[in-house]
């Protein structure tokens, strides 16, 4: 072994060992009597079909399952999940519920469907038959360019008719049309994820400010405080390096408080694409410090009761 290889996986266990031993340090403190994730992404590259997403050549071109994720997040005590599908087709929103049938973990699942689409009505009907089904995630630019029209109204009547939810995933542009879509459609529960895409913390911008307490006005709408690490400069500048402490996020976690208060805010990891910015712990930790300062309540909210009010899963039984 050359010193530099030495080295490096020198680094390795010093690393490995710090990780163990604040995994139990954060498991003996757990912060609420049940933890949820409620976003997640699970794909098989390895499938005849393949992927589309994401793409070769990157360390998330990998085999990612349930038991992978239970390996970082069971021993912090959180093992259920709600899936969120990246893949745009059709059939691997089936490969999804195929695999929350043998595996108890995925107490949910957002697919991806396109609102507007003329059979949209038709797969709601066909994937919500299954209970763990439980709404979509729709594409930032599409609902962008089809915010008026009759299609995607149609679309979002057929969701509330079907008791789902609508995730959404972008900046002030999308949550300037999310607002108004949620003041129309007051029945329809619309989830923002990864805290609106507010980018660093550092540089979190004044439009981003606006238009989160704008949408924090309408009750229906919740907000996912997740992708902390990831969408920093230094993640950008460095894979899984991002800051662990609490407080540089604060400018971030203090609006969306002070925007959607402690009802309407909801724990994810985006897991495995939060590891651009840090592992699973490190994410974990952020939002553990932060919440367990607001008391058990707040936490009790915050990592299950809010989330089960804006997916209305079915309960499985998991302990």
């Amino acid at each position: 072994m050359n010193r530099r290889s030495f080295l490096h996986q020198s680094a390795v266990a010093v690393t490995g060992v710090a990780t163990a031993i604040l995994t139990r340090q954060i498991a003996a403190a757990k912060p609420a009597s049940r933890i949820v994730d409620t976003h997640t992404h699970f794909y098989d590259p390895s499938r005849k079909e393949g992927v589309p997403w994401p793409g070769k050549g990157t360390p998330l071109f990998r085999t990612v399952l349930p038991q992978d994720w239970l390996a970082v997040g069971g021993p912090l005590g959180v093992k259920e999940t709600i899936v969120v599908e990246a893949s745009k087709w059709l059939e691997d929103n089936a490969w999804i519920l195929d695999l929350a049938a043998k595996e108890p973990s995925i107490i949910g699942f957002v697919g991806n469907l396109t609102l507007h689409e003329t059979d949209f009505a038709k797969h709601v009907k066909r994937f919500a038959a299954n209970p763990i089904f439980r709404g979509i995630r729709a594409n930032m630019n599409d609902v962008l360019k089809n915010a008026d029209s009759p299609e995607l109204r149609s679309g979002l009547k057929t969701l509330i008719d079907a008791g789902l939810e609508l995730d959404l995933n972008g900046g002030p542009a999308l949550h300037r049309v999310a607002a108004k879509l949620a003041g129309e459609f007051s029945e329809l529960r619309i989830v923002l994820n990864h805290v609106g895409s507010a980018g660093d913390p550092g540089k979190i911008s004044k439009e981003w400010r606006d238009s989160i307490a704008a949408l924090g006005k309408y009750p229906n709408v919740y907000c996912k405080i997740s992708a902390l690490q990831e969408q920093t400069e230094k993640s950008g500048q460095s894979y899984g390096n991002a800051s662990r402490d609490a407080a540089f996020y604060a400018p971030i976690l203090d609006h969306c408080w002070n925007s959607f208060g402690p009802d309407r805010l909801i724990y994810a990891s985006n897991w495995p694409v939060c590891e651009k910015g840090g592992s699973y712990v490190d994410q974990f930790k952020i939002v553990s410090d932060y919440f367990s300062a607001k008391g058990a309540d707040v936490c009790e909210k915050f990592f299950w009761k809010n989330a089960s009010i804006a997916y209305r899963w079915v309960e499985k039984g998991v302990k």
